[in-house]
């Protein structure tokens, strides 16, 4: 059983719910992200499920944070063994409409923030000889293609692509690299997004094949694919998780 994780993006909606589930577990969990006063609010939770939090201010996308963040968890709760890349950001968009500002922060973030994340979590694990867990948290939009999320899913595609080589730079040690591709999904995540891009979005999604239904999940739900990836036996590896909420029941006939 790990010891201590890092969960990125922590401070709500899946990440939150990620590190409380990893909190049920016992561990040691530093929180990660860039509103620490939000992380404060996950680590209650954490510490209610039986966990013992950690709440360090992190910019994934700043190599100075990252290694702050990293030199203190390691002070403060302990070698890490399972990593959840889990921070993330998308804008609405066709592609020729953002800013190339926004390209780079969702590309910086998504992607380029995991890699670097991994990159010193791996090292540590490597120089120790411990087994440990690197897990991404990807997106359907990876295999169901949305217009108008060009540079997220493209940033969500590397990150899957980046996690399987992994996967193989790591064979013959004890690190696991998985990801979890998640499906529609009840957050925050779009909080700050003007409403009157669904009116445009839906229908093209619709047309497109990839939004047959309005259910959702919880990010509960994601958490818990989170959990089996990092306690499932040491022989077994779950590569690729894709979390998908039901389709709605159709009513019985009369």
């Amino acid at each position: 059983m790990p010891e201590v994780a890092v969960v990125t993006g922590a401070s709500a909606g899946i990440g939150r719910a990620i590190a409380v589930g990893l909190g049920a577990l016992g561990l040691r969990v530093a929180l990660g992200g860039r509103r620490v006063s939000r992380l404060e609010e996950t680590a209650r939770l954490v510490e209610a499920a039986g966990g013992t939090p950690f709440v360090h201010a992190l910019d994934v996308t700043d190599s100075a944070s990252i290694d702050a963040f990293c030199a203190a968890t390691t002070r403060e709760a302990g070698p890490v063994d399972v990593l959840v890349n889990n921070a993330g950001t998308a804008l609405p968009g066709d592609a020729h409409t953002l800013a190339d500002a926004d390209h780079r922060r969702i590309i910086d973030t998504n992607l380029l923030g995991s890699i670097l994340m991994s990159s010193r979590i791996v090292s540590a694990l490597r120089a120790r000889g411990a087994r440990g867990d690197i897990v991404f948290i990807s997106s359907d939009s990876t295999v169901h293609h949305r217009p108008g999320l060009a540079t997220y899913l493209a940033s969500k595609a590397g990150v899957e692509a980046f996690a399987a080589a992994l996967a193989l730079e790591c064979e013959g040690t004890a690190i696991r690299s998985s990801v979890v591709r998640v499906g529609p999904t009840l957050t925050g995540f779009a909080d700050d997004w003007d409403l009157k891009v669904f009116d445009e979005l839906m229908p093209r999604w619709h047309r497109f094949g990839v939004q047959r239904h309005f259910e959702t999940l919880q990010p509960e739900d994601v958490a818990h694919a989170v959990v089996q990836v990092v306690t499932a036996p040491a022989h077994v590896w779950l590569p690729v998780v894709e979390v998908q909420p039901q389709p709605p029941t159709a009513e019985p006939a009369d």
